[in-house]
């Protein structure tokens, strides 16, 4: 990791920019969302995304989910996304990753053995000038090896996954420290709707 990353010296855009430069190099990042910390990369790079796996510790098929900004990239994201996604999403208060059954352009390790992935539209504002800047949508997955404690603001991260990645955020350290995991609901053809978390 870039180990020169701290609040101090470095502007919001440049910080930005360092972690967009990473991400399109098929790098990994540290950065807060709108929920815990988490480690991303860009959703289309297989090979970020088995880096993320091994980071992690975490088995191949446990996917991960993806955050877009807007629903403009959900709907570039995904095919044919049920009406009820769209009266979910209107209506939640908190974040809320739903499983669609029909996506498109991600790498295919992010893809359930069902086909189905999990997709965020983030509230976050690292995350979702990230995404912007991008243009597509990036990996999210709880910045810990897989079966600790989430992390849930940057000081509470261990030593093993910072040092594994390619560049940390260095602005909204302390962004959720109040926070919890999204929930997560499953849509599946025909309407049927599934609380997962």
């Amino acid at each position: 990791m870039e180990k020169d990353a701290s609040t101090e010296g470095i502007s919001f855009a440049d910080d930005i920019n360092k972690a967009l430069a990473v991400l399109k190099n098929g790098g990994i990042i540290l950065y807060p969302t709108d929920t815990v910390w988490g480690i991303g990369c860009d959703a289309s790079c297989s090979e970020a995304v088995r880096r993320i796996f091994d980071l992690k510790r975490r088995a191949d098929s446990k996917s991960m989910l993806s955050l877009v900004d807007s629903e403009a990239m959900l709907d570039r994201t995904v095919r044919d996304i049920p009406e009820v996604a769209w009266q979910l999403i209107e209506a939640a208060v908190d974040p809320l990753t739903i499983v669609y059954d029909h996506p498109v352009g991600l790498a295919p390790e992010l893809l359930a053995p069902d086909g189905s992935a999990g997709i965020r539209i983030t509230s976050g504002r690292v995350a979702r000038e990230l995404c912007r800047r991008l243009r597509r949508p990036i990996v999210s997955t709880s910045a810990n090896i897989s079966g600790e404690k989430a992390a849930t603001d940057f000081a509470s991260i261990s030593k093993e996954i910072t040092d594994g990645v390619d560049y940390a955020i260095a602005h909204d350290r302390e962004c959720g420290a109040d926070a919890r995991p999204s929930a997560v609901i499953k849509l599946g053809d025909g309407g049927l709707v599934k609380i997962l978390r």
